[in-house]
């Protein structure tokens, strides 16, 4: 029967992350059960089974961090002969290790090559085995593997051995300080998500790939809010969900989009990619880090559509509940911190996409109306956008034409 492996969850995912095993050692395996709760770049994803057959190893604890295409369990017919197919991209590496270390059998076994050789140092073949989530836990505590001793089968160290030999290190009196050049470092170390870790690394590719350009506009929303919430009267009164400023954005920009598509666009190597379909990311802030769930179509939606859906989909996201498809697929987006009482800001340009709007928060300011002095609600917004594929005038026009909508709201329901 074939391995359960790592598997390509989202269209950037390189490896993912074993949150938690819904199925045992020993459990009776139906195709379409879950068997595990995987984290990607994106979401917490759960793994289905693809055959009938017995749960008979699971090779990586929750915690581990795996490549896309390992194995990480193995299903059998309850004999306890199911084997994993070697990874080739470890092959050279188990290869060396099967020279020094005798493989172990039974329950709690390492049968991955790559886990096979971390179990064997260069200079040494007494390094003890440890499980992926134990060595994580003791590189966090700064525990030395070899002071500890292990519990688990064939005395492999688990994860409650490492957090044992800490509490034991934490409780012995600490030896007279030496003097020394460094200070200690006064600071916690915390791990970044998986989904800090990508954001990390794709929007710095995004900043040295894209020369990003920025244009900022002041936009008189006075109208806007009022428009706003005569909306929600009516809508309060049908039992509807109401609106919000960043739907009514959300919807002036894909009117904007639809109008002059110029900005909803991507760089492909040499070839600029005009997208016929305006599928607009939101820009979500969840504990795990930044997620961007899109609004496919919205300027074929109705403004109740849109804040239906981002409501939904924002709250799923929080919940690490969204599907990678939902969060795949934007041409554009839009990114509000308005709601921090941020009134102006720049945002990073989330790729393959050629722009972003950041959005901030309307602000009373005096205004000069007819010689009169006036209090307006302005609001700022700026677009960044990648200069290869969307030149000043451009972006300018862009803005421009949005500035239009908001200015006069019932344009976007027109």
């Amino acid at each position: 029967m074939p391995d359960v492996i790592m598997p390509r969850l989202s269209d950037t995912m390189e490896e993912g992350v074993v949150v938690a095993w819904l199925k045992q050692v020993g459990d009776k395996i139906s195709r379409g059960d879950i068997l595990a709760e995987i984290e990607t770049d994106k979401a917490l994803m759960e793994l289905e089974a693809y055959e009938d057959g017995v749960l008979e190893q699971i090779l990586f604890e929750p915690g581990s961090r795996v490549p896309i295409g390992n194995t990480i369990a193995l299903i059998g017919d309850g004999t306890g002969s199911a084997t994993a197919v070697p990874n080739p991209a470890a092959e050279s590496v188990a290869d060396t290790a099967s020279d020094h270390v005798a493989p172990s059998s039974g329950p709690g076994a390492p049968s991955d090559p790559i886990e096979a050789a971390e179990n064997v140092s260069s200079d040494t073949v007494t390094r003890k085995k440890s499980s992926p989530l134990a060595r994580k836990i003791a590189r966090e505590l700064d525990v030395d593997l070899a002071t500890v001793t292990g519990t688990g089968p064939g005395g492999r160290i688990t994860r409650q051995d490492v957090e044992s030999a800490y509490r034991t290190i934490e409780s012995t009196p600490a030896a007279p300080p030496v003097a020394s050049t460094s200070p200690a470092g006064d600071y916690d170390e915390i791990p970044l998500s998986t989904i800090q870790q990508v954001s990390a690394k794709r929007l710095t590719e995004s900043k040295q790939q894209a020369p990003h350009i920025y244009l900022t506009s002041a936009i008189d929303v006075t109208d806007l809010l009022a428009f706003r919430a005569e909306i929600n009267r009516t809508l309060e009164q049908a039992g509807k969900t109401k609106v919000s400023v960043n739907d009514l954005l959300v919807k002036a920009v894909a009117t904007t989009l639809r109008t002059d598509p110029a900005v909803n666009v991507s760089v492909a190597d040499d070839k600029l990619l005009r997208h016929r379909g305006i599928h607009l990311g939101i820009a979500v802030a969840t504990p795990a880090g930044l997620l961007v769930p899109v609004i496919r179509d919205a300027d074929r939606k109705s403004i109740s559509e849109i804040a239906s859906e981002t409501r939904d989909k924002a709250e799923r996201a929080r919940d690490r509940k969204l599907r990678a498809d939902e969060m795949s697929g934007g041409t554009f987006t839009i990114s509000n911190l308005g709601m921090f009482g941020i009134e102006q800001f720049t945002a990073v340009i989330n790729p393959p996409e050629s722009a972003i709007l950041a959005v901030g928060a309307a602000k009373d300011e005096l205004r000069l109306d007819n010689s009169q002095v006036v209090t307006r609600s302005i609001l700022r917004v700026t677009l960044s956008a990648d200069h290869r594929a969307i030149d000043g005038a451009t972006a300018a026009r862009f803005l421009q034409q949005l500035t239009e909508l908001l200015e006069h709201p019932l344009r976007i329901i027109t």
